[in-house]
């Protein structure tokens, strides 16, 4: 492996001479498989032979003793006069930079091993201690994805953090007086859907530590949700004009470009979610009969779409020069390393990215905001809302009701008829 990215055999023959060199060489073989840029070797390696030479001369004989020396061997390549920066200059960046190489050889070769630099986060789970089966109980008992669980997971961090920081440590002191001094404390400034949220959130989580047996008193009846009117906004929708505006910022000519270019055109054309768009897989395009089909949406149906033959031929530029090679179907991928596939975040993040370089300015840009758009447009063409509805993958009616505020010209009508025409 080494041979095809050192052109000198000098080069191999020496790292291969190292007491490491066969870890190097394992990791070395790790990040070309996902991904990772041959030229990035040529920073990796270096600093994986300078920490074998560092960690050896102080004493170490065997991979498992490699961990004990890691922090200071970076400690040591800052304080080099080549690293130094001005005084007092903070150098996360540069430890980092350094750490990677070292503890991504560490995670292959030293059984346990997990490091500073995980990239993969572990949901920490509030209350784990005290109420160890809670998020066991959203996940089995109530079938709550993964995402909403996370949701849960920051509303209860700020329950926890507060009880802590009034010493509050035993639930069973809880009582209404400090559930609403949280609120009051912990929800200044968010918005009243935020709150209602939360409310939401704490008030499972309340009849959960009831039920239990935990809390003699069922707190959650204590818990009122401040009223959010349906239909009191509007969707956040462009007009058609700032739609081509956005799609003539992306540059098709990198990978970057014609990967979002696919997706800016699914989230428009189609009005799919930013979750629906990470989840496509080649199987899910029908080349043959020109079919784009939509599985596991959110009111729990597929949808089938004619491939739209503007979106058909974005996603094929896209998989002729740009999809990495992997045995994933998945279709839409990260262009940086490590190869996988991208998530709905990122993907929301995107058109909101496309957004703001076209000088768009919308409340809470994102993927939501092209759904928004389709919708849109389908209400100006005179489509009913039930057609809409079933078209965007709605769950209820009642979601597709809000459009209703922006059917101009069905209004206009309403305004100028008889009235009676309405009735």
């Amino acid at each position: 492996m080494l041979e095809c990215y050192f052109a000198r055999p000098q080069t191999v023959d020496r790292i291969r001479a190292s007491w490491l060199g066969p870890a190097i060489e394992q990791c070395a073989t790790w990040l070309i498989e996902r991904g990772h840029a041959a030229r990035n070797l040529a920073r990796y390696v270096p600093i994986q032979m300078h920490f074998a030479t560092f960690a050896q001369a102080r004493g170490a004989t065997r991979y498992e003793d490699l961990p004990a020396y890691v922090d200071a061997f970076v400690g040591d390549r800052i304080a080099r006069p080549d690293h130094r920066r001005a005084p007092g200059a903070p150098r996360p960046r540069l430890a980092q930079e350094i750490r990677w190489p070292i503890e991504q050889m560490l995670r292959l070769v030293v059984p346990g091993f997990v490091g500073h630099t995980r990239r993969h986060r572990v949901l920490h789970e509030p209350f784990a201690e005290c109420v160890p089966g809670f998020f066991a109980y959203l996940r089995g008992e109530r079938g709550l994805r993964e995402e909403t669980v996370v949701q849960y997971a920051y509303h209860l961090r700020q329950l926890e953090a507060y009880l802590r920081g009034i010493g509050l440590e035993d639930l069973r002191a809880l009582s209404p007086v400090v559930v609403s001094g949280f609120f009051t404390d912990r929800s200044r400034g968010l918005p009243r859907t935020r709150v209602r949220d939360r409310c939401g959130i704490v008030r499972v989580f309340l009849r959960y530590l009831h039920r239990q047996g935990l809390v003699a008193r069922d707190l959650s009846r204590t818990v009122d949700a401040p009223p959010v009117y349906r239909l009191a906004t509007i969707p956040r929708s462009i007009t058609w004009d700032e739609v081509r505006r956005m799609l003539d910022t992306v540059d098709r000519r990198t990978v970057v470009g014609r990967r979002d270019d696919a997706m800016l055109l699914l989230l428009v054309t189609y009005g799919l979610r930013a979750r629906e768009v990470a989840a496509l897989t080649l199987d899910d395009v029908d080349w043959r009969h020109d079919r784009l089909r939509v599985p596991e949406r959110k009111a729990g149906h597929s949808t089938a779409y004619p491939l739209s033959p503007l979106v058909g031929q974005a996603i094929l530029a896209y998989l002729k020069t740009g999809r990495p090679t992997t045995s994933s179907r998945r279709i839409f991928f990260r262009t940086l390393a490590p190869c996988e596939p991208i998530t709905h975040s990122a993907v929301s993040c995107r058109a909101a990215h496309y957004l703001r370089q076209a000088g768009i300015v919308v409340p809470r840009p994102g993927s939501h905001t092209l759904r928004h758009t389709c919708v849109q447009r389908l209400v100006d063409a005179g489509w009913p809302l039930k057609p809409i509805g079933d078209y965007v993958g709605h769950r209820s009616p009642s979601s597709t009701e809000i459009y209703s505020k922006v059917a101009v010209e069905a209004l206009r009508d309403v305004a100028y008829g008889d009235k009676e025409e309405v009735i």
